[in-house]
């Protein structure tokens, strides 16, 4: 099963870098109650459609988190072999995630926020 990895500014852009495939990254807080839901759902819901699983805590981040206009939380963004691919907002179901993430891969890039 899929765990989340920690990212802070220092490091975010350079592992992001290295990661191949399909990537979740979400933008979330340790006070946040939906954030820590998302967390526990999310493993499962995109087992086997990515490759990784990124959290970054917004309170630790703040650069990061203006830098990808992050006004709510939690807040998943795609990145696909290192680069922005897409903003996901959906249910975190498996069924849900499956055609949100789906979607976002069929269509182009979007630029980086």
């Amino acid at each position: 099963m899929l765990c989340f990895n920690s990212l802070a500014e220092s490091d975010f852009h350079h592992e992001l870098a290295a990661s191949t495939g399909p990537v979740l990254v979400m933008f979330g807080a340790p006070g946040c109650g939906t954030c820590r839901k998302v967390e526990k759902l999310l493993p499962q819901a995109v087992a086997g459609l990515v490759t990784g699983l990124y959290k970054v805590d917004v309170q630790q981040s703040m650069g990061l988190a203006r830098a990808y206009e992050v006004f709510h939380l939690p807040a998943l963004f795609l990145f696909v072999d290192g680069r922005y691919h897409a903003a996901i907002e959906s249910e975190v179901t498996a069924v849900k995630m499956q055609q949100a993430l789906e979607q976002a891969l069929a269509a182009p890039p979007q630029d980086e926020p």
